[in-house]
């Protein structure tokens, strides 16, 4: 067996390139190895591929996974050889009072996946983190398999946005992003009983799909012209619950603006330039809460069975499929907004 792999290399802004890298391997007692069957190209990812944040250049990718275990270290007990698991982008001890609190996205024994975009990937505190899946990968249609990689980041990140907002049933929820975890925000806040789901979009393709998902309404507006005509459409008072699937400034000012007092913004966008007004969130009585979404718990509490059973079809959110030695292509079409989610499948 090659000692070697295939893995996706950021290169620069702009500049993906596919490497010969040494292979995954296990490296301590509590690790485990896994031969990726899916992984595919993060909205994260393209801050830096656009050179809007920094990155390691000549450096591997990729925090969505799913695939089979080849190799478990001695310490691990609820993995075997064979398993077919999801990888979520956080990887988590599952032990300490912060994962047992539903939080292993902030494990102070944890971290974050950066090289998932390859053939093979190692993954630290492996009890605590996979999840395992029924089967064998040939056991389920491509379609269910693409959903099946939604919930190790974008649909658990979408639900999670969901979930810190509060949506509760009967509620006007508000999506900002029309991204794959605006997207699939929809599909959390209608899974949360949301009566009316207001999707923020201006692009036709997925303000359909945000309507097959849920949506009820379209608003194509933005900065004041979105606030007023979702304050319009709420009587004055502003939604329920916002959320924030972004991060960029534009959006959390605009979600704030068209939020209810007394409301909570769920935020899951990563934060670029966004300032958030103690003074202004404290006299309409915000909430802001979210963060990075703690997949396993979520994953583990439902979304895994919603996806088996075919309640959600999260999946269709990816709009073009590559194989590795395309990831120039995967990650050109995503930056151009070709598709919304590229799949990179083995």
């Amino acid at each position: 067996m090659s000692d070697m792999m295939k893995a996706a290399m950021f290169m620069g802004p702009g500049r993906m390139e596919v490497e010969e890298v040494p292979k995954a391997r296990v490296e301590q007692p509590t690790d485990a190895m896994i031969r990726m069957v899916r992984t595919c190209v993060c909205g994260s990812d393209l801050w830096y591929f656009r050179g809007l944040s920094e990155h390691a250049v000549h450096s591997q990718i990729g925090h969505e996974g799913i695939g089979v275990i080849e190799e478990v270290g001695s310490a691990v007990a609820d993995f075997k050889v064979g398993d077919f698991v999801v990888v979520p982008f956080p990887y988590s001890c599952g032990t300490c009072p912060v994962c047992k609190a539903g939080f292993e996205s902030c494990c102070p024994h944890g971290g974050y996946f950066g090289a998932n975009q390859a053939e093979y990937a190692r993954v630290p505190e492996a009890d605590g983190t996979l999840v395992k899946v029924p089967g064998s990968p040939e056991d389920y249609d491509d379609a269910t398999l693409a959903s099946l990689l939604t919930i190790s980041d974008v649909m658990s990140t979408g639900y999670h946005a969901a979930v810190s907002a509060e949506v509760k049933p009967g509620d006007t929820a508000v999506v900002m992003g029309d991204g794959a975890v605006g997207l699939c925000g929809v599909i959390g806040a209608k899974m949360l009983g949301a009566e009316r789901i207001i999707a923020m979009s201006r692009h036709e393709d997925r303000a359909a799909l945000a309507r097959e998902f849920g949506a009820t309404d379209v608003v194509a507006e933005r900065d004041q012209a979105a606030i007023d005509k979702v304050l319009g459409m709420t009587g004055g008072y502003g939604a329920d619950a916002v959320l924030e699937c972004v991060g960029s400034k534009q959006s959390f000012d605009t979600a704030v603006g068209l939020v209810r007092a007394g409301a909570v913004i769920g935020r899951v966008g990563l934060p670029h330039d966004v300032t958030i007004s103690a003074e202004g969130s404290f006299y309409r009585n915000l909430g802001i809460k979210g963060g990075p979404a703690p997949v396993r718990h979520y994953d583990l509490n439902g979304l895994l069975d919603a996806v088996l059973n075919h309640e959600i079809n999260p999946g269709r959110v990816f709009t073009a499929e590559y194989d590795l030695d395309h990831i120039q292509d995967a990650y050109d079409a995503m930056d151009q907004r070709k598709v919304i989610k590229s799949l990179i499948r083995f």
